[in-house]
Protein backbone atom coordinates (compact mmCIF):
# COMPACT_ATOMS: atom_id res chain seq x y z
CA UNK A 1 0.00 0.00 0.00
CA UNK A 2 1.19 3.25 -0.31
CA UNK A 3 0.74 5.84 2.77
CA UNK A 4 0.85 9.17 3.37
CA UNK A 5 1.10 10.87 6.39
CA UNK A 6 0.65 14.28 7.64
CA UNK A 7 2.13 16.18 11.01
CA UNK A 8 3.95 19.33 11.65
CA UNK A 9 6.33 17.37 14.06
CA UNK A 10 7.55 14.05 12.02
CA UNK A 11 6.35 11.54 13.32
CA UNK A 12 4.25 12.74 15.90
CA UNK A 13 2.11 9.87 17.25
CA UNK A 14 2.47 7.74 14.30
CA UNK A 15 6.06 6.86 15.68
CA UNK A 16 5.13 3.11 16.22
CA UNK A 17 2.79 2.83 13.35
CA UNK A 18 5.12 3.87 10.57
CA UNK A 19 8.16 1.72 12.16
CA UNK A 20 5.81 -1.31 11.92
CA UNK A 21 4.98 -0.68 8.37
CA UNK A 22 8.78 -0.30 7.65
CA UNK A 23 9.84 -3.39 9.66
CA UNK A 24 7.57 -5.43 7.49
CA UNK A 25 8.56 -3.99 4.14
CA UNK A 26 5.56 -4.22 2.01
CA UNK A 27 4.53 0.04 1.99
CA UNK A 28 5.58 2.68 0.43
CA UNK A 29 5.69 5.68 2.72
CA UNK A 30 5.59 9.58 2.66
CA UNK A 31 5.35 11.74 5.46
CA UNK A 32 4.56 15.73 5.03
CA UNK A 33 5.87 17.96 7.87
CA UNK A 34 7.61 20.88 8.89
CA UNK A 35 11.15 20.39 9.51
CA UNK A 36 13.25 19.04 12.07
CA UNK A 37 15.68 16.84 12.79
CA UNK A 38 14.15 13.38 13.20
CA UNK A 39 14.67 10.38 10.57
CA UNK A 40 13.41 7.09 10.01
CA UNK A 41 15.12 4.95 7.39
CA UNK A 42 12.47 3.54 5.06
CA UNK A 43 10.21 6.66 4.91
CA UNK A 44 10.68 9.51 2.49
CA UNK A 45 10.11 12.94 4.58
CA UNK A 46 9.00 16.13 2.51
CA UNK A 47 9.27 19.14 4.44
CA UNK A 48 7.25 22.20 4.27
CA UNK A 49 7.38 25.50 5.36
CA UNK A 50 4.99 28.29 6.38
CA UNK A 51 5.68 31.27 4.40
CA UNK A 52 4.78 33.61 7.32
CA UNK A 53 3.01 33.84 10.31
CA UNK A 54 -0.49 35.52 11.00
CA UNK A 55 -1.04 39.28 10.13
CA UNK A 56 -0.83 41.99 12.52
CA UNK A 57 -4.06 43.46 11.21
CA UNK A 58 -6.00 39.71 11.43
CA UNK A 59 -8.51 40.02 14.28
CA UNK A 60 -6.92 38.28 17.60
CA UNK A 61 -9.56 35.69 17.53
CA UNK A 62 -8.57 34.61 14.19
CA UNK A 63 -5.41 34.48 14.04
CA UNK A 64 -4.64 31.03 15.01
CA UNK A 65 -7.39 29.64 11.80
CA UNK A 66 -5.54 32.12 9.91
CA UNK A 67 -2.13 29.66 10.80
CA UNK A 68 -4.11 27.15 9.88
CA UNK A 69 -4.91 28.18 6.93
CA UNK A 70 -1.62 28.85 5.38
CA UNK A 71 -1.01 25.42 6.50
CA UNK A 72 -3.46 23.92 4.58
CA UNK A 73 -2.65 26.01 1.56
CA UNK A 74 1.08 25.17 2.28
CA UNK A 75 0.38 21.60 2.39
CA UNK A 76 -1.86 21.05 -0.48
CA UNK A 77 0.93 22.92 -3.26
CA UNK A 78 3.35 20.53 -1.65
CA UNK A 79 0.47 17.57 -1.81
CA UNK A 80 0.40 18.76 -5.91
CA UNK A 81 4.07 18.43 -6.10
CA UNK A 82 4.28 14.88 -4.66
CA UNK A 83 1.31 14.23 -7.08
CA UNK A 84 2.71 15.46 -10.23
CA UNK A 85 5.88 12.96 -9.79
CA UNK A 86 3.60 9.78 -9.43
CA UNK A 87 2.75 9.68 -6.46
CA UNK A 88 -1.06 8.92 -5.19
CA UNK A 89 -1.63 7.22 -1.77
CA UNK A 90 -4.33 4.49 -0.79
CA UNK A 91 -4.67 6.33 2.59
CA UNK A 92 -4.15 9.35 4.11
CA UNK A 93 -3.39 9.75 7.96
CA UNK A 94 -3.11 12.75 9.11
CA UNK A 95 -3.32 15.19 12.77
CA UNK A 96 -6.48 17.44 12.85
CA UNK A 97 -4.84 20.20 15.41
CA UNK A 98 -3.54 22.52 13.01
CA UNK A 99 -5.65 22.78 9.68
CA UNK A 100 -2.60 20.44 7.48
CA UNK A 101 -5.54 18.18 5.86
CA UNK A 102 -8.44 20.91 5.35
CA UNK A 103 -7.05 20.88 1.86
CA UNK A 104 -5.97 17.31 1.31
CA UNK A 105 -9.04 16.40 -0.82
CA UNK A 106 -8.77 18.89 -3.43
CA UNK A 107 -5.43 17.37 -4.27
CA UNK A 108 -6.31 13.82 -3.80
CA UNK A 109 -10.46 13.49 -3.56
CA UNK A 110 -10.17 9.32 -3.89
CA UNK A 111 -8.48 8.20 -0.86
CA UNK A 112 -9.65 7.52 2.52
CA UNK A 113 -8.58 10.44 4.92
CA UNK A 114 -8.21 8.76 9.12
CA UNK A 115 -7.91 11.94 10.90
CA UNK A 116 -6.22 12.23 14.44
CA UNK A 117 -8.77 14.49 16.83
CA UNK A 118 -7.06 15.06 19.69
CA UNK A 119 -9.23 17.81 21.94
CA UNK A 120 -12.77 20.08 21.71
CA UNK A 121 -12.07 23.06 23.46
CA UNK A 122 -14.87 24.06 25.73
CA UNK A 123 -15.44 27.44 27.95
CA UNK A 124 -16.88 25.78 30.84
CA UNK A 125 -16.42 22.40 32.54
CA UNK A 126 -12.92 21.06 31.26
CA UNK A 127 -9.44 22.70 31.66
CA UNK A 128 -10.45 26.40 31.36
CA UNK A 129 -11.66 27.59 34.80
CA UNK A 130 -10.83 24.20 36.77
CA UNK A 131 -7.93 25.66 38.71
CA UNK A 132 -9.56 28.61 40.69
CA UNK A 133 -5.78 29.97 41.10
CA UNK A 134 -5.74 31.28 37.34
CA UNK A 135 -9.23 32.28 37.15
CA UNK A 136 -10.05 32.95 33.07
CA UNK A 137 -11.16 35.91 31.84
CA UNK A 138 -14.12 36.07 29.95
CA UNK A 139 -12.86 38.30 26.98
CA UNK A 140 -10.65 35.05 25.81
CA UNK A 141 -13.99 32.92 25.46
CA UNK A 142 -14.10 33.76 21.81
CA UNK A 143 -10.96 33.04 21.37
CA UNK A 144 -11.19 29.23 22.91
CA UNK A 145 -14.32 28.99 20.90
CA UNK A 146 -12.62 29.96 17.81
CA UNK A 147 -9.74 27.59 18.67
CA UNK A 148 -12.21 24.69 17.83
CA UNK A 149 -12.60 26.07 13.92
CA UNK A 150 -10.83 23.50 12.37
CA UNK A 151 -11.83 20.47 14.14
CA UNK A 152 -15.33 21.88 13.55
CA UNK A 153 -14.16 21.91 9.29
CA UNK A 154 -12.51 18.59 9.54
CA UNK A 155 -15.74 17.26 10.79
CA UNK A 156 -17.65 18.02 7.97
CA UNK A 157 -14.95 16.50 5.55
CA UNK A 158 -15.07 13.51 4.03
CA UNK A 159 -13.30 11.56 6.31
CA UNK A 160 -13.16 9.36 9.68
CA UNK A 161 -11.68 10.54 12.77
CA UNK A 162 -9.69 8.52 15.78
CA UNK A 163 -9.13 9.61 18.98
CA UNK A 164 -6.75 7.43 21.53
CA UNK A 165 -9.36 8.01 24.96
CA UNK A 166 -12.91 7.41 25.64
CA UNK A 167 -13.13 10.76 27.54
CA UNK A 168 -11.48 12.64 24.67
CA UNK A 169 -14.35 11.29 22.25
CA UNK A 170 -16.51 12.33 25.42
CA UNK A 171 -15.75 16.10 24.96
CA UNK A 172 -16.47 16.05 21.31
CA UNK A 173 -20.20 17.32 20.54
CA UNK A 174 -22.37 14.11 20.54
CA UNK A 175 -23.43 14.82 16.82
CA UNK A 176 -19.82 14.00 16.24
CA UNK A 177 -19.32 10.51 18.30
CA UNK A 178 -20.10 8.49 15.42
CA UNK A 179 -17.61 9.74 13.33
CA UNK A 180 -14.65 9.37 15.92
CA UNK A 181 -13.58 6.00 16.79
CA UNK A 182 -11.48 5.28 19.91
CA UNK A 183 -8.23 4.05 19.22
CA UNK A 184 -5.99 3.30 22.16
CA UNK A 185 -2.63 3.71 22.00
CA UNK A 186 -0.29 1.44 22.91
CA UNK A 187 3.46 1.08 24.79
CA UNK A 188 6.67 -0.76 23.79
CA UNK A 189 6.21 -3.16 27.27
CA UNK A 190 9.84 -4.79 25.95
CA UNK A 191 11.14 -1.48 26.12
CA UNK A 192 9.09 -0.05 29.24
CA UNK A 193 9.42 -2.82 31.20
CA UNK A 194 10.39 -3.16 35.23
CA UNK A 195 13.91 -3.53 36.10
CA UNK A 196 13.89 -4.33 39.71
CA UNK A 197 18.08 -4.86 39.59
CA UNK A 198 18.17 -0.91 39.39
CA UNK A 199 16.07 -0.13 42.92
CA UNK A 200 19.75 -1.83 44.10
CA UNK A 201 22.31 0.45 42.53
CA UNK A 202 23.34 3.73 42.40
CA UNK A 203 21.44 6.16 40.32
CA UNK A 204 23.88 8.86 38.41
CA UNK A 205 22.00 11.40 35.90
CA UNK A 206 24.13 14.19 34.90
CA UNK A 207 25.06 15.83 38.34
CA UNK A 208 22.27 14.47 40.75
CA UNK A 209 23.32 11.21 42.01
CA UNK A 210 21.93 8.75 44.55
CA UNK A 211 22.90 6.05 47.06
CA UNK A 212 20.83 2.58 46.91
CA UNK A 213 19.16 3.45 50.13
CA UNK A 214 17.52 6.62 48.78
CA UNK A 215 13.94 6.95 47.99
CA UNK A 216 13.36 8.76 44.73
CA UNK A 217 10.11 10.71 43.87
CA UNK A 218 9.82 11.44 40.46
CA UNK A 219 7.80 13.76 38.23
CA UNK A 220 7.54 14.06 34.53
CA UNK A 221 6.21 16.76 32.14
CA UNK A 222 7.06 18.27 28.51
CA UNK A 223 7.14 21.39 30.41
CA UNK A 224 6.60 22.69 34.26
CA UNK A 225 4.06 24.58 34.31
CA UNK A 226 0.49 24.85 35.71
CA UNK A 227 -1.47 22.49 33.42
CA UNK A 228 0.20 19.09 34.70
CA UNK A 229 0.33 19.97 38.26
CA UNK A 230 3.63 22.21 38.62
CA UNK A 231 2.72 23.77 41.28
CA UNK A 232 0.54 21.62 43.26
CA UNK A 233 3.63 18.86 42.82
CA UNK A 234 6.03 21.69 44.28
CA UNK A 235 3.68 22.79 46.87
CA UNK A 236 3.57 19.33 48.42
CA UNK A 237 7.78 18.78 48.34
CA UNK A 238 8.23 20.41 51.75
CA UNK A 239 5.94 18.20 54.28
CA UNK A 240 7.56 15.27 52.15
CA UNK A 241 11.08 15.85 52.52
CA UNK A 242 10.51 17.53 56.15
CA UNK A 243 9.00 13.86 57.01
CA UNK A 244 11.47 11.55 54.84
CA UNK A 245 15.53 12.80 55.31
CA UNK A 246 15.62 10.41 52.68
CA UNK A 247 14.21 11.26 49.74
CA UNK A 248 14.91 12.93 46.30
CA UNK A 249 13.06 14.47 43.97
CA UNK A 250 13.69 14.67 40.11
CA UNK A 251 11.44 16.79 38.26
CA UNK A 252 11.98 16.21 34.17
CA UNK A 253 10.96 18.89 31.68
CA UNK A 254 11.25 22.07 30.23
CA UNK A 255 10.98 26.47 31.02
CA UNK A 256 8.37 26.79 28.07
CA UNK A 257 4.30 26.84 28.19
CA UNK A 258 2.42 23.84 26.20
CA UNK A 259 -0.88 24.79 27.76
CA UNK A 260 -2.04 27.69 29.20
CA UNK A 261 -0.67 31.28 30.25
CA UNK A 262 2.56 31.61 31.16
CA UNK A 263 3.28 33.53 34.70
CA UNK A 264 1.95 36.69 35.22
CA UNK A 265 5.09 39.53 34.50
CA UNK A 266 7.16 37.19 33.15
CA UNK A 267 9.81 34.70 33.67
CA UNK A 268 9.50 30.93 33.93
CA UNK A 269 6.74 28.59 36.39
CA UNK A 270 9.67 26.82 37.70
CA UNK A 271 11.22 30.08 39.02
CA UNK A 272 8.22 31.44 40.44
CA UNK A 273 7.73 28.16 42.20
CA UNK A 274 11.31 28.20 43.38
CA UNK A 275 11.06 31.73 44.56
CA UNK A 276 7.37 31.29 46.06
CA UNK A 277 9.05 28.28 48.17
CA UNK A 278 12.86 29.12 48.71
CA UNK A 279 12.67 29.04 52.65
CA UNK A 280 10.86 26.14 53.04
CA UNK A 281 13.15 23.41 50.65
CA UNK A 282 16.13 21.54 51.15
CA UNK A 283 17.09 22.39 47.39
CA UNK A 284 19.81 19.43 47.94
CA UNK A 285 17.34 17.09 47.89
CA UNK A 286 15.66 18.68 45.01
CA UNK A 287 17.05 18.20 41.36
CA UNK A 288 15.81 20.08 37.88
CA UNK A 289 16.56 17.93 35.36
CA UNK A 290 15.55 19.63 32.37
CA UNK A 291 14.52 17.32 29.31
CA UNK A 292 16.64 14.50 28.96
CA UNK A 293 17.36 11.65 26.76
CA UNK A 294 14.61 8.50 26.84
CA UNK A 295 17.14 6.39 28.10
CA UNK A 296 17.92 8.62 31.42
CA UNK A 297 13.83 9.19 31.64
CA UNK A 298 12.95 5.37 31.48
CA UNK A 299 15.68 4.25 33.86
CA UNK A 300 14.51 7.55 36.13
CA UNK A 301 10.69 5.79 36.00
CA UNK A 302 11.86 2.16 36.71
CA UNK A 303 14.01 3.65 39.97
CA UNK A 304 11.47 5.95 40.81
CA UNK A 305 9.74 4.50 44.71
CA UNK A 306 6.75 7.21 43.97
CA UNK A 307 5.65 8.80 40.28
CA UNK A 308 3.41 11.73 40.42
CA UNK A 309 0.90 12.53 37.61
CA UNK A 310 -0.99 15.63 37.59
CA UNK A 311 -3.33 16.42 35.08
CA UNK A 312 -6.14 19.28 34.29
CA UNK A 313 -8.36 17.81 32.61
CA UNK A 314 -6.76 17.50 29.25
CA UNK A 315 -4.91 15.10 27.02
CA UNK A 316 -2.87 12.37 29.06
CA UNK A 317 0.70 12.28 28.21
CA UNK A 318 2.46 9.41 27.33
CA UNK A 319 4.34 9.51 30.01
CA UNK A 320 1.59 8.26 32.26
CA UNK A 321 1.11 4.57 30.50
CA UNK A 322 4.60 4.63 30.00
CA UNK A 323 4.47 4.87 34.15
CA UNK A 324 2.20 2.09 34.24
CA UNK A 325 4.32 0.03 32.04
CA UNK A 326 7.37 -0.22 34.10
CA UNK A 327 5.67 -0.95 37.20
CA UNK A 328 6.20 2.46 38.98
CA UNK A 329 3.74 3.19 41.44
CA UNK A 330 1.75 5.97 40.53
CA UNK A 331 -0.19 8.55 42.24
CA UNK A 332 -2.17 10.50 40.00
CA UNK A 333 -5.24 13.24 39.94
CA UNK A 334 -8.55 12.55 40.69
CA UNK A 335 -9.45 14.05 36.41
CA UNK A 336 -11.31 12.19 33.63
CA UNK A 337 -8.10 11.79 31.27
CA UNK A 338 -6.54 9.80 34.06
CA UNK A 339 -9.17 7.87 35.69
CA UNK A 340 -9.44 5.92 32.47
CA UNK A 341 -6.33 4.06 33.41
CA UNK A 342 -5.50 4.10 36.79
CA UNK A 343 -7.72 2.37 39.17
CA UNK A 344 -7.98 4.07 43.17
CA UNK A 345 -6.08 1.41 45.49
CA UNK A 346 -5.16 -1.17 42.15
CA UNK A 347 -3.03 0.24 39.58
CA UNK A 348 -1.98 3.61 41.49
CA UNK A 349 -3.50 5.82 43.72
CA UNK A 350 -5.74 8.85 42.89
CA UNK A 351 -5.35 12.40 44.58
CA UNK A 352 -7.28 15.51 44.01
CA UNK A 353 -5.43 17.60 41.28
CA UNK A 354 -5.33 20.58 43.16
CA UNK A 355 -4.44 19.42 47.04
CA UNK A 356 -0.51 20.08 47.78
CA UNK A 357 -1.38 18.50 51.58
CA UNK A 358 -3.16 15.30 50.24
CA UNK A 359 -0.39 14.97 48.01
CA UNK A 360 2.08 15.01 50.07
CA UNK A 361 -0.23 12.52 52.22
CA UNK A 362 0.07 10.04 49.25
CA UNK A 363 3.79 10.70 48.47
CA UNK A 364 4.26 9.97 52.58
CA UNK A 365 2.23 6.56 52.35
CA UNK A 366 4.06 5.14 49.06
CA UNK A 367 6.76 5.83 50.50
CA UNK A 368 6.54 4.23 53.82
CA UNK A 369 4.59 1.24 53.28
CA UNK A 370 6.94 -0.79 50.80
CA UNK A 371 4.45 -3.72 50.35
CA UNK A 372 1.57 -0.91 49.05
CA UNK A 373 4.01 0.31 46.53
CA UNK A 374 5.08 -2.99 45.44
CA UNK A 375 1.69 -4.45 45.30
CA UNK A 376 0.16 -0.97 42.84
CA UNK A 377 3.67 -1.16 40.78
CA UNK A 378 2.73 -4.97 39.99
CA UNK A 379 -0.46 -3.98 39.24
CA UNK A 380 -0.03 -1.43 37.30
CA UNK A 381 2.46 -3.45 35.04
CA UNK A 382 -0.15 -6.40 34.81
CA UNK A 383 -3.07 -3.51 33.37
CA UNK A 384 -0.20 -2.42 30.64
CA UNK A 385 -0.07 -5.81 29.55
CA UNK A 386 -3.77 -6.33 29.57
CA UNK A 387 -4.58 -3.47 27.89
CA UNK A 388 -1.49 -1.34 26.27
CA UNK A 389 0.19 -4.04 24.06
CA UNK A 390 1.56 -2.14 21.11
CA UNK A 391 0.67 -5.50 19.39
CA UNK A 392 -2.88 -4.76 20.10
CA UNK A 393 -3.01 -1.25 19.44
CA UNK A 394 -1.04 -2.10 16.09
CA UNK A 395 -3.51 -4.62 14.72
CA UNK A 396 -6.37 -2.49 15.78
CA UNK A 397 -4.85 0.54 13.41
CA UNK A 398 -4.37 -1.49 10.91
CA UNK A 399 -7.85 -3.41 10.74
CA UNK A 400 -9.52 0.38 11.07
CA UNK A 401 -6.50 0.98 7.96
CA UNK A 402 -8.03 -2.02 5.78
CA UNK A 403 -11.89 -1.40 6.95
CA UNK A 404 -11.39 2.34 5.08
CA UNK A 405 -9.48 1.36 1.97
CA UNK A 406 -11.99 -1.71 1.01
CA UNK A 407 -14.74 0.59 2.05
CA UNK A 408 -13.63 3.08 -0.88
Amino acid sequence: MKFLFIHQNFPGQYLHLVKHLVARDQDEILFISEPNANHLAGVRKIVYRLPRGASATTHPDAQEFEIASLRAETVARTAEKVKRLGFTPDIIIGHHGWGELLNIHDVWPAPPLLGYFEFFYHTHGVDVGFDPEFPPDPALYPRIRAKNLVNLLALSMNGHGQTPTRWQRSIFPSWAASRLEVLPEGVDLGLCRPRPSVRRRALALGNISMAPGEKLVTYVARNLEPYRGFHVMMRSLPKVLAARKDVRVVLVGGDDVSYGMRPPGGGTWRERLLSELRTKLDLSRVHFAGKIDYRHYLALLQRSDAHIYLTYPFVASWSLREALAVGAPVIASDTPPVTEFIRHGTTGLLTPCLDPARLAERILEVLEDVPLARRLGAAARRYAEKHLRMEDHLVAYQGLIRKLVSAR
